[in-house]
């Protein structure tokens, strides 16, 4: 009795044990396989990560890119974000911007009479000079009488030849003056800036040379007007105390 009361113990440990093993089996791979899980979501979260991290950069880079490149004007007829009025740029078929001072320079032309003289007109002082200008041996006739009678002195003559001087047009051009008013030293740079403007008309190359000069502009000094109550324009008279 007692030894089959044994071996009925021992089966029934068998069996309890068997029984047990299967149940306590899953128990012991369910961890293996929430490790192979947790190994296997991180693989297949990393590129959703990377995508994330990929987004959220160019997103930083977005409004660095959209700084760094220059906001576009907006039409509002011809003109800028600004208010300013937008310029448009002329070019001519030679690529010669014609915009500005020097489309004065390139329309200017050649300007002669029927006769094909240069016609022009100078002032200084009080004297007025008309003068006309062609090419020739580089004589100069004042009133119908030739330089060296009408300006006896050379410092006059050299003010009138200054011009072709400058210009290096010495002895090429022929010269018929009518000048009156003032005195000789006025007559003289009359004279000197009716032929300057003649010779532009004449050669409009030679316009910036001469320019650079002043001999194109009128001399605008003039002697000063005699106040009453004083001998001259301000000139007193001798102060007397008794």
């Amino acid at each position: 009795m007692a030894d089959k009361k044994k071996q009925s113990l021992s089966d029934l440990a068998k069996l309890t044990e068997e029984a047990a093993a299967p149940a306590e089996a899953p128990e012991a791979e369910a961890p293996a396989e929430a490790a192979e899980t947790a190994e296997a979501a991180p693989a297949e979260e990393a590129p959703e990560a990377d995508a994330r991290a990929t987004v959220e950069a160019e997103a930083v880079e977005a409004p660095a890119a959209e700084d760094a490149a220059p906001a576009p004007r907006e039409d509002r007829g011809g003109r800028d974000r600004d208010g300013r009025r937008e310029k448009a740029e002329e070019v001519n078929k030679d690529g010669v911007d014609t915009q500005g001072p020097q489309i004065q320079a390139i329309l200017r032309e050649q300007q002669l009479d029927k006769q094909g003289r240069a016609y022009a007109t100078g002032r200084r002082k009080d004297a007025v000079a008309r003068v006309w200008l062609k090419p020739g041996s580089g004589k100069i006739v004042v009133n119908g009488r030739d330089q060296e009678v009408y300006f006896a002195r050379p410092t006059l003559r050299l003010i009138i030849n200054q011009v072709f001087d400058v210009a290096d047009r010495k002895g090429q051009y022929d010269v018929i003056a009518t000048v009156s008013g003032g005195g000789l030293s006025g007559q003289a740079g009359a004279v000197r800036h009716g032929i300057s403007t003649a010779l532009t008309r004449y050669e409009p190359a030679l316009r910036s040379a001469v320019k650079r000069e002043g001999f194109l502009t009128r001399d605008p000094r003039v002697v000063e007007r005699k106040k009453y109550g004083k001998a001259k324009a301000r000139r007193s008279f001798q102060f007397s105390k008794r």
